[in-house]
């Protein structure tokens, strides 16, 4: 895992540096975006694990095989899709040639299996007594949530056709696309600079996004609240329900995101029930830290968690 977050951050300039060298365009985009999103994306996920497992007591040999599954697993990950970049191809959703059809599944294979060793760490974590409860909940609401957003991204396969390859289908025609991560559009328009994300028609990245950072917002959150400025004011369990509130908000997000985008609609053009479902969660949620603020309690000593 340690040599995939550095082979990740290494891979990265490189790849930025293509991106300039070769302008060749796969999907609408320049065809290097890809790889650097996921160069990047894998080393701060890959750091993020590693730091995860050290709250690990004992289980050594558990964790050496959930670190490994998941090192290997981010690694052929980003090294098909720079093969599909090289091959001047799409890497995900495509089973245009045999080949092509091999490669997405391997991807799928190796990105469940990295799924499920982030499942095993919160089943571990969740049921492991840690010494500062704030750290613990903040550790397991980011990997409650993390989960969240690899579900959004299992929709992307299993419930998503774009308009063209649902066409295709409907008349007897071969189908080169299983999936697509736009909903009511086909991949490759018109989307936001860098990230891709559609403005015509919903995007399930959106959610997929926001819910793996959530595996580096809570722990973040966890780790200001732990701070000494924030523990002369703020007892113990004050600081618990501050994670348990951000973190339900977050999880709610995550779906709200996932919600507006299987409704086809772009996250820069939201409709009324949509802005009236964020304007109410929003408005529970700083409610509901503002209360747990300025609620009394009297300073208490930490308990394990």
């Amino acid at each position: 895992l340690t040599l995939a977050v550095i082979l990740h951050l290494a891979l990265a300039p490189l790849l930025l540096a293509a991106m300039f060298v070769d302008p060749r365009v796969i999907g609408g985009v320049n065809g290097w975006i890809k790889p650097l999103k996921f160069a990047l994306s894998g080393a701060i996920y890959g750091a993020t694990f590693l730091w995860l497992l050290t709250f690990v007591q004992g289980r050594r040999r558990l964790v050496q095989g959930i670190a490994t599954i998941t090192g290997v697993a981010l690694i052929v990950e980003t090294v098909l899709i720079t093969l599909q970049v090289v091959r001047n191809t799409a890497s995900h959703f495509n089973v245009a040639t045999p080949f092509d059809g091999a490669v997405f599944s391997i991807m799928g294979i190796f990105i469940m299996a990295l799924a499920v060793a982030n499942f095993v760490l919160a089943l571990v974590l969740g049921f492991q007594r840690l010494p500062d409860p704030v750290v613990a909940w903040g550790i397991r609401w980011g990997l409650i949530i993390s989960l969240a957003g690899m579900a959004s991204g299992v929709l992307m396969t299993t419930t998503n056709l774009p308009p063209t390859a649902l066409a295709a289908a409907q008349a007897g025609q071969p189908v080169t696309i299983a999936g697509a991560h736009s909903v009511g559009v086909d991949d490759g328009g018109p989307g936001l600079p860098f990230l891709g994300w559609s403005t015509t028609g919903g995007d399930l990245r959106v959610g997929h996004f926001v819910g793996l950072h959530g595996l580096q917002a809570l722990p973040l959150l966890a780790f200001v609240l732990t701070r000494v400025w924030m523990t002369q004011r703020l007892n113990a369990r004050r600081r618990v329900a501050l994670i348990w509130t951000v973190g339900l908000g977050y999880l709610s997000l995550t779906v709200l995101l996932t919600w507006q985008a299987l409704r086809a609609q772009s996250l820069i053009a939201p409709d009324g029930v949509t802005l009236a479902a964020t304007a109410l969660l929003f408005a529970m949620a700083a409610g509901a830290v503002v209360i747990t603020i300025a609620s009394p309690g009297r300073q208490q000593g930490s308990q394990p968690a």
